[in-house]
C-alpha cells in the first residue's frame, strides 16, 4: 500500500503541471472507450448483480450496483460535460502589491492524492476519477467488493487511455480491494492529502475514527421535505413525489415529510394516494394517524433514519419553526426542502435550516453535482471547512501562495524606522507557463 501511495504522489506532482487541454483530451478519449466497451462493461455489472443477490444484498443497493445502458450513457455524458467546466487549476485568486517589486499572488492547486472510498455505484468511480483527473489530482479508489468486476473493467479502459497518451501518469488512478488495504491506506498520512468516503453511515464513522488523514464526507443523508401552510398543495404533492419516489435509494431522498398543521387535512390525503400508487410504506406521527389511520406509527428512531427505500416518516408540525427545530435536532445537515408561497417565511427557512443545501419549491433530489452544473461529483460533504454540498472541481482544489520580489528583506520593514506596506490591490494573474 505505501508503494502504491508513493506512485500515487509521484503522479499527482507530475499531473499538477498537465495543460487543460491535454486533461480534457484524456478525459473525452476516456469518454469514447467506456462508450465503445459498453457491452463488455454491463457483462462484468451483470456477474455484480448476480453475486449481489446470492449475498442477498438490499434492492436499494442492488439498484445502486446496477450499470445498464441508460447509465452507461449518463456516464459518458458526465465525462464529456467535466472537459466543458473551466479548468480551476492556476487561477489567481487574489494578487496584492505587499511594496513596490514585492507582489503576493494567491493561485489555485491541487488538493494532490485524494482516497476514495466508496460502496456499489460503479458509476461513482467514473465521476470520481473524471474530476480527480480534471483538477490535476491522483486518486486511489476502493469500490465494495459487490462491485469488484465493474470497478476492475472500468479502471482497466481508464489506464489504456492513460498509458497510450503517455503525458499523463497511469498511476495517477489506481483501484485497490480489500478490506486489509484500506486499513493500510488510512496510516498513509505522509502521502494521502484527503479521504472521501461515499457510503453507509458505518463506512464513514469508521473513516473518521481511524485516520490522521483529513475526511471529506457525509455520514448521513436525512433529508426532509416541509409543506408550509401556504403551500401550492398540486405543488407540494408533485415535489414531495419525486423528492421520496424518483431514486429512493440515494442520499439526496427525502426521508421525513413535515407538514404545516392549517394545511395537512387538504395535502395528506391526496399525497397519500399519490404514495400508495407508487407502493411507499408510510409511517405518522399521532397527528397524522388521525388523517391516515391506516398507517404505520412513527418512532423516535424513524426520525433519524435514511431508509433509502421506498419508507417514509410524516410528521404534523404547528408552525414553520417548529419544522427547523425538527430539522437541525434529527437532519444529517445533507439537504432538506420547503414548498411555500410566503416569501418571509421561505426566507425563514432558508436561512435558519443548517443543511449544506436548502431548497424552496424544488425537490430534494436536485442536489447534485451534475444537476448543480459541475459535471460530476465524489460526494456531498455536511463539512463545514473546505467544501460544503455537492464536491466538484472546486472542492478538489486548495491554494498556494506565491510572492515574485526583487531582492526584498524583512529587516526592512522592522525596526525603528520600518518602511511600511503598500498592501495595493493589484488587476493582475500568476503566469504559470
Amino acid at each position: 500500500m505505501k508503494d502504491i501511495a508513493k506512485q500515487a504522489k509521484a503522479a499527482a506532482l507530475k499531473l499538477a503541471n498537465a495543460s487543460a487541454e491535454l486533461k480534457n483530451r484524456s478525459l473525452l478519449l476516456i469518454a469514447e472507450e467506456i462508450d465503445r466497451n459498453r457491452a463488455a462493461i454491463m457483462e462484468q455489472n451483470a456477474k455484480d448483480i448476480e453475486f449481489a443477490k446470492k449475498e442477498k444484498l438490499s434492492g436499494a443497493l442492488i439498484k445502486r450496483l446496477m450499470l445498464d445502458a441508460p447509465k452507461i450513457d449518463e456516464v459518458v455524458k458526465s465525462i464529456r460535460s467535466v472537459t466543458k467546466l473551466e479548468d480551476p487549476i492556476g487561477k489567481t485568486l487574489l494578487c496584492t502589491e505587499l511594496d513596490g517589486g514585492l507582489e503576493l499572488y494567491k493561485v489555485v492547486c491541487p488538493t494532490g492524492v485524494i482516497g476514495s472510498i466508496f460502496e456499489s455505484r460503479p458509476d461513482a468511480l467514473i465521476q470520481i476519477s473524471s474530476l480527480c483527473l480534471k483538477s490535476g489530482n491522483a486518486v486511489i479508489l476502493k469500490g465494495g467488493s459487490e462491485s469488484a468486476n465493474t470497478n476492475r473493467l472500468l479502471v482497466e479502459l481508464i489506464k489504456n487511455i492513460l498509458t497510450k497518451l503517455k503525458e499523463i501518469p497511469e498511476n495517477a488512478i489506481q483501484l485497490i480491494e480489500t478490506h486489509e488495504d484500506v486499513k493500510e491506506i488510512l496510516k498513509l498520512h505522509d502521502y494521502i492529502d484527503l479521504l472521501i468516503p461515499r457510503g453507509s453511515d458505518s463506512l464513514v464513522r469508521y473513516i473518521q475514527d481511524n485516520t490522521k488523514i483529513p475526511v471529506l464526507g457525509h455520514a448521513e443523508g436525512i433529508c426532509h421535505g416541509y409543506v408550509d401552510s401556504e403551500a401550492d398543495v398540486e405543488m407540494a404533492v408533485n415535489i414531495c413525489y419525486d423528492a421520496k419516489v424518483q431514486y429512493p435509494a440515494v442520499c439526496n431522498a427525502m426521508e421525513t415529510l413535515l407538514v404545516h398543521k392549517d394545511v395537512a387535512p387538504e395535502f395528506l390525503p391526496v399525497m397519500a394516494r399519490r404514495y400508495e400508487e407508487a407502493k411507499v410504506e408510510l409511517r405518522g406521527d399521532s397527528g397524522t394517524k388521525k388523517l391516515l389511520p391506516n398507517i404505520k406509527d412513527a418512532t423516535d428512531e424513524d426520525w433519524s433514519t435514511e431508509y433509502n427505500d421506498l419508507i417514509l416518516s410524516i410528521k404534523i408540525v404547528n408552525s414553520v419553526q417548529e419544522a427547523i427545530d425538527h430539522i437541525n435536532q434529527y437532519g444529517s445537515g445533507h439537504t432538506d426542502m420547503i414548498t411555500t408561497s410566503n416569501e418571509a417565511t421561505a426566507r425563514l427557512f432558508v436561512n435558519s435550516v443548517d443543511s449544506a443545501v436548502v431548497l424552496r419549491n424544488a425537490s430534494t433530489r436536485f442536489s447534485d453535482g451534475y444537476r448543480f452544473g459541475f459535471g460530476a461529483e465524489v460526494g456531498i460533504s455536511t463539512n463545514k471547512i473546505h467544501a460544503r454540498g455537492p464536491v466538484g472541481l472546486e472542492g478538489l482544489t486548495i491554494y498556494k501562495y506565491i510572492v515574485l520580489g526583487n531582492g526584498q528583506v524583512v529587516s526592512t520593514y522592522t525596526g525603528k524606522h520600518p518602511k511600511p506596506f503598500t498592501h495595493r490591490a493589484l488587476d493582475k494573474v500568476w503566469k504559470s507557463s
